[in-house]
């Protein structure tokens, strides 16, 4: 036994009222094991002091509820009983499972159960501690805890749903096409959009090079000279999503603190600029020479694909893409030999555009949709880490191009 190799356990029940039946039980098969307790109606500091008299070694068994679930690491405990396990939701039984085996000892957790209180579900989070037994299995508990449950309602107040009964796979695809189907443009977010042109124009970056100037959103102290109002609307600018929301802040400072100065004008049309590229999905922009003397300027969208561009043009003056912007797809987003470039001004097949729209319900559409967003958000996320167009490989992204922006 655990007290044989001259170790320490903990005895959990659910409930307060449950301790002293416990305690009682244990006392009359070992008479002179020494037990102290902790709950959450001791009084101020106890339980503290009986975990802390516990963790000295002055005691065998630490006879406690839940309490001692998370902070409570105590190396020469390594044995847990966990008594009418089936009352324990899965995430505390998983945090109690943790507080053994925090050495080089053998540890062990047992389950106790009573047969006639089994439920359905009870015995399937059961189960899932006896399955889930590795090193860091901490997400596997959490999304098996979810399929028991079932997922809640985004939009109401229930904390558990029907995905055990159409399958967690199946729910979390009817989520998604849900979701893009209210997205419209399901293009992956971008927070911020790194700009790499000369002298940092247009960046809203705080120092991006050695030396630079600080090239955040400001706001004027004359114009809002209290700095909590002010820093206050600064941070709400950067957060804005749209377009719309910036002009919506706008008419308020201008309803609230008078005509906007001309320098937060300036300022404002950089901020417009980075919604609309985060909302195209644009995470790089830059300069790149063409080969022929120019410089092309570069805004890369590594979630952009044709069935986007083709949304995006069919709402546009004449359906046409815009003049001057033209659109670059790697070969393989077009079932092509070659890459294809979308001129802008110039009419185009939305059919064949559209030829991988994400209404096909097809299970291997829908992973292929999946993946590719996922691999998306791979380079979004390393985005801000790009320091030159140099660093990486253009030409395996769909990217917007301005021609001959500059020599």
């Amino acid at each position: 036994t655990e007290l044989e190799r001259g170790g320490q356990c903990y005895f959990v029940v659910p409930r307060i009222a449950q301790l002293e039946e416990a305690e009682k039980m244990i006392r009359d098969l070992f008479p002179d094991i020494r037990m102290i307790q902790a709950h959450g109606r001791q009084t101020s500091g106890t339980a503290e002091n009986n975990v802390a008299a516990f963790a000295e070694g002055n005691y065998d068994i630490l006879l406690a509820t839940t309490v001692i679930e998370n902070g409570v690491d105590i190396p020469r405990v390594n044995t847990i009983i966990i008594q009418n396990a089936q009352s324990f939701g899965m995430s505390t039984l998983y945090q109690l499972r943790g507080r053994v085996g925090r050495s080089d000892v053998q540890a062990f957790a047992y389950f106790l159960h009573k047969t006639e209180a089994i439920t359905e579900q009870s015995a399937m989070r059961l189960q899932a501690m006896a399955d889930l037994h590795e090193l860091g299995s901490g997400f596997d508990v959490a999304n098996r805890d979810l399929e028991i449950r079932g997922a809640g309602s985004l939009l109401g107040t229930e904390q558990s749903g029907l995905a055990a009964k159409v399958g967690f796979d199946l729910y979390m695809r009817m989520l998604k096409k849900s979701i893009r189907q209210l997205r419209g443009l399901d293009l992956p977010a971008v927070l911020r959009t790194n700009i790499l042109l000369p002298g940092d124009e247009g960046s809203i970056e705080v120092g991006t090079y050695a030396g630079s100037d600080d090239n955040s959103f400001k706001i004027p102290e004359k114009y809002i000279p209290d700095f909590a109002e002010r820093a206050k609307e600064e941070g709400e600018s950067r957060l804005a999503e749209s377009t719309a929301k910036l002009v919506e802040l706008t008419n308020y400072w201008k309803k609230t603190y008078g005509n906007l100065p001309a320098s937060l004008q300036s300022e404002l049309k950089k901020m417009h600029l980075h919604a609309c590229t985060r909302q195209l999905g644009i995470d790089l922009v830059g300069m790149q020479d063409n080969g022929e003397g120019r410089m092309d300027c570069v805004l890369r969208s590594p979630g952009l694909r044709p069935r986007h561009w083709a949304y995006i043009c069919s709402v546009l003056p004449k359906g046409l893409p815009t003049k001057g912007l033209d659109v670059v797809f790697p070969a393989r987003f077009v079932n092509s030999a070659e890459d294809a470039t979308i001129e802008g001004g110039k009419s185009m097949d939305l059919k064949s555009l559209l030829a991988d729209q994400s209404g096909n319900e097809e299970e291997e559409e829908w992973d292929a949709l999946d993946q590719e967003e996922g691999e998306a958000m791979k380079q979004i996320a390393s985005a801000m880490n790009v320091k030159s167009l140099d660093d990486i490989n253009n030409e395996e992204y769909p990217r917007f191009i301005i021609k001959d922006l500059g020599s």
